[in-house]
This record gives C-alpha cells, structure tokens and sequence, in this order.
C-alpha cells in the first residue's frame, strides 16, 4: 500500500552475527528455511484458557491460523496472554477492566523484544478485545485480530433463548416466588450450550464487531458462531491474510485512525452495542494517538446515527440472529452513506471493495436489521449525559431502557459499595420510585470500575425494572436493561457530585435529551463537598493499588497514561 519496509526478524535473525539468536530458536525445532530472509516471522497472541467459554476454542483456531500463514510463506511463533471471564472472576472483579491494561502491556513486550513482523490476536472477550488492539495500535505494526465466535443461545427462557446472564435474572424471580427451584436450576444447566464469547450484544461482541467495524478482522468476522465451521475457514484465511500485509506495509495505525474510529462510533450507535465501548474506544483512540475526543464524537453523532439493528438486551435477537441476517457486513452496507467507505482495512483493500466483494449466504430480515429509512430508532443506542450529577460525562444506552423510564426522576437510596446494593435489592428495600445510587466503584475507587450488572439483572427479575433507576461511577454489562447511567465523571472517589448525595435527594435522568440532574442548588452542593472526605484506599498493594492511583477518569477511557508529552 504505502512503503516498502525491511522486516523486522531479517535484521534479527539473519547474518553470521545473530546465530546466538538462531541456534536458540533452533532448539525448539524451527530450520534454517524457518529462519531464511523470505519468511516473515507472525506472532500469534493467544489468550485461551479454560477460564473463558469466549477462548476455550482458540487452540483450535490457532492451529487453523498456523495453517495459513504456512500457506502464505510465514514462519509462527505463539505466546499466551491472560484473560479474565467477566462471568467467572467473581472473586475479584476489581481485576477485570485494570486487566487490559496488562494485556496491552504484555503484547507490547512481546511484540517489542521479539523479532515479529506481524501479529495475530486472538481474542473474543470483554477486556481482551481492546487489550489487544490497544497493544496493536501502540506497536503500529501488521496486525489482525481473530475472534472466537459468539456461542449458541440457550434453553427459551420467557420470550427469548436464554443466555449467560439468564441466571442472574432467574435467581430474581426465585427469590419472589416467580418460578420454582428446578426451573432455576434448568437456566443455570441450559442457558449456555457451547462455547464462543456470550451470545447477546454485550461488551464482548459489541468490541468484535467494531473490530470488523473498523477493519481490524477479515470480512464477516464478528459474529459468526463458535461452533460453525465457517469460523475455522476464517481463522485459516486470516494467517494468510497477515503475511500479505506485512509484504504490503500495512500497519494497524494505516487502519486504526480517526475516520476508521468514527465508523465504529457510528456502527457502535447502529447496533445498540455496550457502554463499555466507549470506555476501549476512548483508550484505542489514546493507543493510536488520533487526537480526537471520542465522548463528544459520540455525543455528536448519537444524535443523527439511526439505530438499524437490535440484539438481547433491546430485543429478543441474538447474535446468531444477527449473523444469519447479515451481519456486520449487512449494517456497514446500509450505514454506506453515513461510513468512511475508502478506509483501508486488513484485507489490504478498502472497506467498500470489502463490501462490494461480499457474498450473503442467508435471506434479509428486515427485523434483525432494518435500513436507514425505516429504522429501530431515528438516533443511536447510547447517549452521552452531563448535569451537575456528572459535570464531566456518564453514559446510558435509551435502547435497553423501556420508553415509559426514558425520564425518570425519584429518590436517593444511597450505597458505597456494589455488595451493599445488592444485598439490599434482594432483601426487598429498594422500592418503586427509588434512585438506586452505586459511588466509590469507579477507576480510582473501586477500583477498577466494576460492572453493576447484578443490581439491574436482580430489579428486572423482581419487576422493579420499570419502575427504578441506577446511578453510578461504575460500569454496566451490555446485556442491562432497565434505567441506568454509569461511567459518572468525576467519580466519587476523585470527588465528584456523587459522593455527596445523600438518602432522600431527588434525582432527575432524562436520556432523551442527555441530562442528568441532582435537584440541589449550587450552594447546597459546594457545602457538602467542603465537609466530604476522601475515602481511604480500598486496596493498598498490589496491581490493583498500583492502577488505582494512575487511572484516569472514566470519561477518558479509565487508562493508565503512558505518553511523555514535551514540558
């Protein structure tokens, strides 16, 4: 495309005075033709375990990757990354989003130390997504990600298949006399049948799709299903696909920048994804060094994005739904006029010879989704709010919300903790009418921003969910449902109007119009914060101290900044 550029493992690997390096390699089997100037050296990092349902077939996606870049003349070294399972690392979910930071880290390192002139990442998950393409953007050198496909959904739970959060909103209605002990336990058995990342549009398939969005994946790569056959093709023509890239000169920054950003924004609007995705969006653009500000780009453009496809939890879709309906390809053809259509893309061609090039396999359903004339909804999924609740930003999703709690306005009933919420809801005090406020669980002082999933998952299953309202300057899955704002900035342990409301206080939302509203005066508020005191660390040593004093605030992506800039 743009340059020609000697590879990298040719000044590592070749010559009389690097056999200290060969002879190394050597030791673990690799030849002399392995190691020859012709054969570009692709680094697969590869974040299986058997943590996660979203990786546990990433060792077969490897092999099928390997198999590619054989065939297109490269030589593979693989390396391991961690991964945390949103669902599974309960024990301690303050590690969960400060863990991309160390995923990033590590496949720097690697990438960095070692003679690699492209990389494959596999990843599928909620924080190992943007990990990885953080790590991608920051290296600026060939890469592709691969993800492992969305599971199957479950047993019919109401009026959907049921899925991995299912089990959440089951125990709710066991705990109001709603179903039955066995009923519970035939959604905890049943609810996820194979392995791939969970089959609604949370975090995790939100980010695989702007990966695809933005030209990070090959064509059709988001949401084919884990179990499909169809995915190991794509693995094997993605290792392929990463050879031809280095021997073009592709890097990941000719592909991450800002109009490739402004189509994920906009396809992120589109599909209703996660609020999370404004979180990674924000640390990718930091990654990239594209200057721009990714809040007010969605705040700009949720406003003229028209919401043209809908997955669990604004429908009762799921994402194999969405597949067979189209896909990413299916909305980035009818979001056409609104695209940056001549970005480059890791197929080295454009995202509109991507398009243009691309086969359907199934019939439209104009249900899953819709075209930009007859739309879900004339605006986007997510919306960005200010008010003196949330000086600098919080975050809600109108398309998971019910129309009749779209503005809504109670009263305060105050937590400093998530467990403390919790135990409240399922006790049966949280009534109609409250405003269930959630502080000291943002970057800083959770820390590392835990998800509050359980408190909208346990409303919903005991019917409060349209009726209530959660507030907080912690983070939500993707599957909430309900009225809910997150990401509030400044967080409470940094200060923020949070951290003085007070049990009784009447709060306002209205994510029509982006505002947020603590109904005291100026006054009353600058005298409360006089009197507030900052909170003693919850962790003292360790990583999670380490992040939580270098955090930045949500409204920038909850990053730890690694830039020098000139004083």
């Amino acid at each position: 495309m743009k340059k020609d550029i000697e590879m990298k493992s040719t000044e590592s690997l070749c010559g009389l005075e690097n056999a200290d390096i060969r002879n190394v390699l050597k030791a673990m089997g690799y030849s002399d033709d392995d190691l020859t100037t012709k054969r570009p050296a692709i680094g697969i990092a590869n974040s299986w375990n058997t943590f996660i349902p979203g990786h546990f077939n990433f060792n077969q996606i490897s092999e099928q990757v390997k198999k590619g870049i054989h065939r297109a003349g490269g030589t593979v070294y693989e390396f391991g990354v961690i991964g945390l399972c949103d669902a599974v690392a309960k024990e301690n979910f303050n590690y969960v989003l400060p863990s991309r930071e160390v995923i990033c880290d590590s496949v720097e390192i690697m990438a960095g130390a070692n003679p690699l002139d492209g990389i494959i990442l596999l990843a599928s998950c909620d924080k190992i997504v943007p990990g990885m393409l953080m790590a991608a953007a920051r290296l600026d050198i060939p890469a592709i990600l691969v993800n492992s496909g969305p599971m199957l959904g479950g047993v019919a739970f109401g009026d959907r298949k049921s899925d991995a959060t299912s089990a959440s909103e089951a125990l709710g209605m066991y705990k109001t006399g709603k179903i039955s002990l066995e009923a519970y336990k035939i959604v905890e058995d049943l609810s996820c049948p194979t392995c791939g990342s969970c089959s609604f549009m949370g975090t995790a398939n939100t980010m695989c799709c702007l990966t695809e969005a933005m030209g990070m994946s090959l064509t059709d790569g988001a949401a084919i299903p884990a179990v499909y056959a169809d995915r190991l093709r794509l693995a094997e023509q993605s290792g392929e696909a990463i050879c031809h890239l280095v021997k073009q000169g592709i890097t990941a920054r000719d592909i991450i920048n800002k109009k490739s950003l402004e189509n994920a924004v906009k396809v992120c609007l589109a599909i209703g994804g996660s609020t999370n995705a404004v979180l990674h969006l924000c640390a990718l653009a930091y990654e990239a060094e594209t200057d721009i500000n990714i809040m007010n780009m969605f705040d700009a453009l949720s406003k003229k994005t028209p919401t043209i496809a809908k997955v669990y939890p604004a429908a009762h879709w799921d994402m194999e739904d969405l597949w067979k309906a189209g896909g990413i390809p299916r909305i980035i053809d009818r979001l056409r006029p609104i695209l940056h259509m001549d970005v480059m893309t890791c197929t080295g061609k454009t995202m509109e010879e991507n398009i243009d090039a691309y086969q359907y396999r199934f019939p439209e359903n104009n249900e899953v989704i819709k075209t930009m004339d007859a739309p879900f909804a004339p605006s986007g999924g997510l919306v960005v709010l200010r008010g003196n609740l949330a000086p600098q930003t919080g975050i809600s999703k109108p398309i998971a919300i019910d129309p009749s709690v779209r503005q809504f306005t109670g009263t305060a009933v105050v937590f400093d903790s998530e467990e403390e919420a919790n135990q409240a809801i399922l006790d049966g005090k949280i009534k109609a009418g409250n405003v269930v406020v959630i502080r000291y669980e943002g970057p800083k002082g959770g820390p590392g921003m835990v998800e509050m999933y359980r408190a909208l998952k346990y409303l919903y299953g005991m019917g409060l969910n349209t009726s209530t309202a959660v507030v907080t300057d912690g983070r939500f899955s993707g599957t909430n449902n309900g009225c809910f704002v997150g990401h509030i900035s400044p967080e409470a342990a940094e200060g923020g109007p949070l951290a003085i409301v007070e049990n009784g206080d009447k709060i306002s939302i209205d994510v029509i119009n982006g505002t947020i509203h603590l109904h005291l005066s100026d006054t009353e508020i600058e005298r409360r914060l006089q009197h507030w005191q900052k909170p003693e660390p919850k962790v003292k040593k360790g990583y999670l101290s380490l992040y939580s004093r270098l955090a930045s605030s949500a409204d920038e992506g909850a990053i730890i900044k690694h830039r020098l800039w000139p004083m």
